[in-house]
């Protein structure tokens, strides 16, 4: 990775506070991801298994993580697995870690390759009953791909098939969605590098640009301040492709005139930030345009009020729909007969703002964490209402991250401009 060293601290804390969810007399097993084949003899860009980095910093292909808290020899209670370099192998793909230095990004002070694992693992097997197995049960998964998760877990319970599998992932989903002080202090570096991006985006924006020049505008920003490059596919959409929720062609001219919502967000120590603003085009918001931003502005700063302890993501949905359907009144998008008339279950806002308004963020930008259960201090979340107007072929987005405390929460982005006159004002000075 680019970024800095990062404390190992993070990782310790992790890893203890998975070990003390684990049942008595069990082993935890964490395995990274696939190297995935594109065409002909290439590979898709490796990313690692978000749930093993969580537990170690380690984004090598070929690792794995292995937690067994009640080992009666200390030395193998937390252990990480490598592959063991290979000169042939690096002159052609790079040096991998040595045992040093995967103990000083993980902590972990038991290493062991990954050939010489099996006789160690089958005697561990046998000492427990209860094996915790990972898998991705994020509720945004949409792909049925076998991935090495789930061979692995075919692969185990074929081999020992009368112990008690339990599921890791359910205990990683309630502690990844509560972030440590540390965590969010790596979040905040992935914010101040996007902070920064957007600024010199306001000084490069103008009529004629294309988004992918945004878009390599953004690249370069983000490698420059050593992040690892963009968390997802950022989304550059001028005129009315705003309105495209996941618009990722950014192949379009930016013309006088338009908005470009710009949702973007850089990748630094693993962590993802998520950013969205919407601006002119030629740098001054039309009367129309600016009524609108402000409505959209408007809802974002209701939600802010109430994201806090307590509420749960679907109740806190409603309450953001009535707040959408008074700024939608104000702004002409509604009537107040519309509203009389709605249908309960597609109520009238929903033509304007037809996604949720927050989700969960960290490692990945769609992290783990529930929409059920009441939200708890330690969770970061976006906040991103949006105005989408067909018929007048307008789309706005406004999105910061936020970190809940146990009264409130904390605008992670309260630096970024966020105001039309902010926003304004930094595009004339180019």
């Amino acid at each position: 990775m680019r970024n800095l060293p990062i404390d190992s601290k993070l990782f310790t804390q992790n890893r203890k506070r998975f070990s003390s969810k684990m049942e008595k007399n069990s082993i935890a097993i964490f395995l990274s991801n696939d190297e995935v084949p594109s065409n002909g003899d290439a590979l898709y860009k490796f990313k690692q298994n978000s749930n093993l980095y969580w537990l170690s910093g380690v984004t090598q292909e070929d690792s794995m993580v292995i937690l067994f808290p009640d080992n009666p020899d200390p030395k193998y209670r937390e252990v990480l697995v490598l592959v063991r370099p290979n000169e042939l192998k690096e002159k052609w793909d790079g040096k991998r870690l040595r045992t040093n230095e995967a103990t000083a990004i993980s902590g972990i002070t038991t290493i062991v390759w990954a050939d010489a694992l099996e006789g160690l693992l089958q005697p561990w097997i046998h000492l427990v009953d209860n094996i915790y197995l990972d898998s991705n049960e994020n509720d945004r998964k949409g792909s049925l791909l076998q991935t090495r998760d789930y061979r692995f877990i075919q692969e185990m319970k074929s081999r020992y098939p009368l112990h008690n599998y339990l599921r890791a992932a359910k205990i990683t989903k309630e502690l990844r969605a509560i972030k440590t002080a540390e965590e969010v202090a790596v979040l905040q570096q992935a914010i101040d590098i996007t902070d920064n991006t957007f600024r010199r985006l306001l000084q490069f924006i103008k009529p004629g640009v294309m988004e992918y020049e945004i878009e390599a505008e953004i690249y370069h920003s983000f490698l420059m301040q050593r992040s690892s490059g963009p968390a997802y596919s950022s989304i550059l959409a001028s005129g009315d492709r705003a309105r495209t929720l996941h618009y990722v062609f950014n192949n379009q001219e930016c013309k006088d005139g338009e908005l470009v919502l710009m949702d973007f967000g850089a990748e630094y120590g693993g962590y993802c930030a998520d950013l969205t603003r919407t601006v002119p085009v030629n740098g001054k918001f039309t009367k129309r345009q600016k009524e609108v931003y402000n409505a959209c502005l408007a809802i974002h700063n209701y939600c802010k009020g109430i994201l806090k302890p307590g509420i749960s993501i679907n109740n806190y949905t409603d309450k953001v729909g009535e707040e959408a359907t008074k700024q939608f009144i104000k702004i002409g998008l509604l009537t107040k007969a519309d509203v009389k008339n709605e249908d309960p279950a597609n109520r009238a806002y929903r033509k304007y703002l037809y996604h949720g308004i927050s989700h969960h963020l960290g490692i990945d930008v769609h992290d783990l964490g529930t929409k059920t259960e009441p939200i708890k201090a330690g969770m970061v979340f976006t906040i991103e209402p949006g105005i989408y107007i067909e018929e007048e072929q307008m789309g706005i987005r406004i999105e910061n991250n936020f970190w809940i405390t146990k009264t409130g929460n904390k605008d992670l982005m309260k630096n970024i401009p966020i105001t039309a006159e902010e926003i304004e004002t930094l595009m004339k000075r180019k």
